[in-house]
């Protein structure tokens, strides 16, 4: 009822936008996209040199083409004022050839217009030092000071200078909503979709099935615009003063203001936790990067389906190899390739899309690439390089240390190839012909679960052990839970847990502690270890699954559906025996016979 409800409400929003909120494109012949430029502007120009679209005195050489920058031109390098013109100049050259120029809102430019300026450099702000006039500094300075009246007038001024630079008053000038840039990025959509390819910053979080393509360039781009409004109409008002940035909002004393200025405060507090600033709204979203095939496939398929797109194209994550990468079937494309190089170690990358055609341009290389698909990356490495086969060979080539037990009372034990170290836990058989860590790594390949770290068979002392690979720096369900942290993971908690109950139930796990569920801090990845007491002959479900309402969605029961008798013998035979294989298959049958509750 609340979908339907929203969706109404949106619909009737839509309907008051000018027809172009749509930016829905259809019969480009050719489409480059590339994102999070941040700065590089010199590495935008060859990435768009080599894609044909720019010439040698940067004018735009790409006649009906459409240039589609996904989000965040801005911060942390020195020459975002610079792209941002190139860009604005290059809006109007296109669209005169037939092309046009798409940008498109990221997180750092909403950052920018709300005023959360923490990743803008110096460089950044020097670029609008000519710009700002001695008496505007000096009126700052005067505000500035009368709010810290009573401190040394040295001491403040040298602090004064230090946090805001010269040009940083231009800049905040240059971002507000009647500013020449400001202007510009409030007038930009969040996502538009071309040829059937949606392009949008971060990702298709499952709140935009709620708002579908005209609600999320109507009502989120709206909530911005509103916010930087107030922020001008309340700055005006002498409530924040020049020196006063997004975070003075959240500690402003409102009690003694008038109401209808009360008021705005309040609104701008809304405003702070509104959709188009949430960590699962469009700007943010990192789940179709971090969250398992298994997790997000069929929530992609479902935004997909209300944008009336077959693929999206995303920035925001750097891909680990800083290339272009493919993922869930050609359903998603990653290009924020790391383009500030001194910063993300990255170069330019455009994906090219012409017709049928999919392809790749660098800023280093003439070379035609084409995208692949990401490394399976299951816990932190220490060394960034390091695939999961490269971690396969070193488990079954290294040399293994002395095994001795840890702070959790597993065996584990330093394996070296070469150079390269890890710690591995050391696992013996669980009953003869089963090594159930082993088999537990092989079923999540199979499955493509992307949840159990590399494990292998290897003679440690003359007897066959499982070796798994245990990530440097996780931490246990118990050690996240006291810290209180995991609430921003990049694929929701929840999310990971319900695919680990569906894991659990297939292998009739019923040992799994807190202390076998591990987590790689930051992006808090779930990972699975200790699987001793799984693979059983017992069908149903653990108890503790019983009362679960278990979502076997459809990317389960295709991934489900593939596993039968002949692909088991071949892929686990050596790990687990016929009989523990012929009950997996029977639970995997009454995992199938359940409706996905997605």
């Amino acid at each position: 009822m609340r979908t339907s409800i929203l969706c109404l409400l949106l619909a009737c929003v839509s309907a008051l936008l000018p027809a172009a909120a749509s930016e829905r494109y259809d019969g480009a012949r050719r489409i480059v996209a590339l994102s999070d430029v941040h700065g590089a502007h010199d590495a935008m120009v060859r990435t768009l040199e080599r894609a044909g679209l720019l010439g040698p005195a940067e004018d735009w050489t790409g006649g009906d083409a459409h240039l589609v920058i996904v989000g965040d031109l801005l911060d942390r390098g020195p020459d975002s004022r610079k792209a941002m013109d190139l860009l604005m100049r290059l809006e109007t050259e296109a669209s005169a050839a037939g092309g046009r120029v798409h940008m498109l809102l990221g997180n750092h430019e909403a950052m920018n217009l709300i005023g959360d300026l923490r990743y803008v450099s110096k460089e950044e702000y020097a670029a609008f030092a000519d710009d700002e006039t001695d008496e505007e500094r000096t009126h700052a300075f005067e505000r500035y000071a009368a709010r810290h009246a009573g401190e040394d007038s040295t001491v403040l001024r040298q602090r004064f200078d230090e946090q805001f630079p010269p040009g940083y008053f231009a800049h905040r000038r240059g971002f507000a909503a009647d500013g020449r840039y400001g202007q510009w990025l409030l007038a930009k959509p969040i996502m538009v979709v071309i040829n059937g390819t949606a392009f949008v910053h971060a990702g298709l979080s499952p709140k935009l099935a709620e708002y579908g393509l005209d609600g999320v360039n109507g009502v989120l781009r709206e909530q911005l615009a509103e916010f930087v409004r107030l922020w001008g109409t309340l700055s005006d008002a002498g409530v924040f003063v020049p020196t006063d940035d997004f975070r003075a909002m959240r500690t402003l004393a409102s009690s003694s203001l008038p109401p209808e200025q009360r008021s705005m405060v309040g609104r701008l507090a809304e405003l702070d936790s509104a959709d188009v600033n949430a960590p699962d709204g469009p700007l943010w979203y990192r789940g179709n990067v971090y969250c398992g095939e298994l997790i997000e496939e069929d929530r992609v398929d479902t935004v997909l389906d209300v944008l009336g797109a077959r693929r999206v194209v995303i920035g925001h994550t750097p891909t680990p190899d800083r290339a272009v990468l493919e993922r869930l079937d050609g359903r998603v494309f990653e290009v924020d390739t790391g383009m500030l190089s001194n910063y993300y170690g990255g170069s330019g990358h455009a994906l090219v899309l012409e017709g049928e055609r999919v392809y790749v341009v660098s800023e280093r290389s003439d070379e035609v690439l084409v995208p692949h698909a990401p490394p399976r990356r299951v816990g932190s490495r220490p060394d960034a390089a390091m695939s999961a086969e490269d971690l396969e060979q070193l488990l079954l080539r290294g040399t293994v240390g002395p095994v001795s037990a840890d702070a959790s009372g597993r065996d584990i034990a330093a394996v070296t190839l070469g150079d390269r170290s890890v710690t591995a836990i050391v696992a013996p058989r669980a009953s003869r012909g089963n090594y159930p860590d082993v088999a537990a790594y092989r079923l999540d390949r199979l499955l493509e679960l992307d949840m159990v770290p590399v494990a292998v068979l290897r003679d440690v002392d003359g007897r066959t052990v499982s070796l798994q690979f245990l990530p440097p720096g996780s931490v246990d369900e118990v050690q996240r839970a006291a810290s209180g942290q995991g609430g921003s993971a990049y694929c929701p908690l929840s999310e990971q847990w319900e695919a680990m109950y569906v894991f659990d139930s297939l292998i009739y796990n019923a040992a799994r502690t807190r202390n076998r569920m591990l987590y790689n801090p930051g992006p808090w990845q779930l990972l699975l270890i200790g699987h001793a007491d799984a693979f059983g002959t017992r069908k149903g479900r653990p108890r503790q699954f019983e009362a679960i309402d278990l979502d076997v969605n459809r990317a389960w029961r295709e991934a489900l559906g593939q596993l039968d008798d002949g692909l088991l013998e071949e892929r686990l035979g050596d790990v687990l025996d016929s009989r523990a294989r012929r009950a997996l298959l029977a639970r995997r049958d009454e995992l199938l016979s359940k409706k996905g509750t997605r």
